[in-house]
């Protein structure tokens, strides 16, 4: 079984999030946030959490680290109770935390790759 520590959790989100814009120490405490839900396992019944912890659970589905899943079970009266759980992508997870700069998902691009950086550079003398 694999196991996914603070620090993992911390790298991914670092070549993820913070490749977006969200600085070192805002991906720490999402790490610890994160997996202070999961603890030692890797699902968490979505009854669990509140809407903003939903929210984030979301933001880190489109990601790439965290998944769900559904279970049911009839209950006496021939009812279908549905039970939603969060579940941690671990070698999703491995794989950001151990990303390279250079190394992208198969298939991935972006038109900003080929652009020059002098072209985002202000001409100072144009004022």
């Amino acid at each position: 079984m694999t196991t996914i520590t603070v620090n993992d959790v911390e790298r991914a989100l670092l070549n993820t999030l913070g490749k977006k814009g969200m600085d070192k120490e805002e991906v720490k405490k999402l790490a610890e946030y994160v997996m202070n839900f999961f603890g030692f396992d890797d699902t968490v019944s979505d009854n669990l959490l509140k809407a903003r912890d939903r929210d984030v659970f979301y933001t880190l589905q489109d990601v790439g680290i965290l998944t769900t899943f559904q279970d049911q079970i009839t209950i006496k009266k021939g009812k279908i109770w549905r039970i939603h759980y969060w579940v941690l992508k671990k070698d999703e997870i491995l794989r950001l935390a151990n990303l390279k700069e250079n190394d992208k998902k198969k298939g991935e691009y972006s038109i900003y790759d080929e652009i020059s950086n002098d072209v985002w550079s202000r001409d100072e003398e144009a004022e």
